[in-house]
């Protein structure tokens, strides 16, 4: 079974220095029940469907497959109630581990956290100086989450 196995940080933006070339990501996610999420990204110029399971800790069942652009145009117009999240990825190589550095716009305007993919929840990862606090397995932190709370309304 194909697994995420993440964890998530807030930052310090102000620590970070120079960005490299970022890509925006644009992603909404389809109504489901229980813990399941079904996520429709559009990301530069290619799409993708990714099907979640719930999360347990900083690990999770992750299923990801490319789809038309155009089909997920229409998904995130017509299956997704027309509500995305937006933001910037940026990728930072750090002690032998790529973190996702993601900076939100919108309604989620203000929210910049990080993220480190593991081979095993035990791995070892280098904290980075601009790492402030870890937020991995808080549910308000979960782009899924930022559709219905978004940050501009904590």
């Amino acid at each position: 079974m194909a697994q995420e196995i993440e964890r998530k940080f807030l930052i310090d933006l102000n620590s970070l220095g120079p960005l490299p070339q970022g890509i925006r990501i644009l992603q909404g996610y389809i109504p489901t029940q229980g813990k399941t999420a079904v996520r429709i990204r559009l990301k530069g110029e290619q799409a993708f469907l990714t099907i979640k399971g719930e999360n347990r800790g900083a690990v999770r069942s992750e299923f990801e497959y490319p789809i038309p652009v155009d089909d997920a145009d229409a998904m995130l117009a017509e299956l997704c109630n027309g509500q995305s999240v937006d933001k910037v990825r940026y990728l930072i190589d750090h002690a032998g581990h790529t973190w996702e550095v993601d900076i939100f716009s919108g309604n989620n305007q203000g929210l910049v956290v990080a993220e480190v993919e593991l081979n095993s929840e035990d791995e070892s990862v280098v904290l980075p100086d601009w790492i402030r606090e870890e937020v991995t397995g808080d549910p308000r932190y979960y782009n899924s989450s930022l559709i219905s709370h978004p940050y501009s309304n904590w």
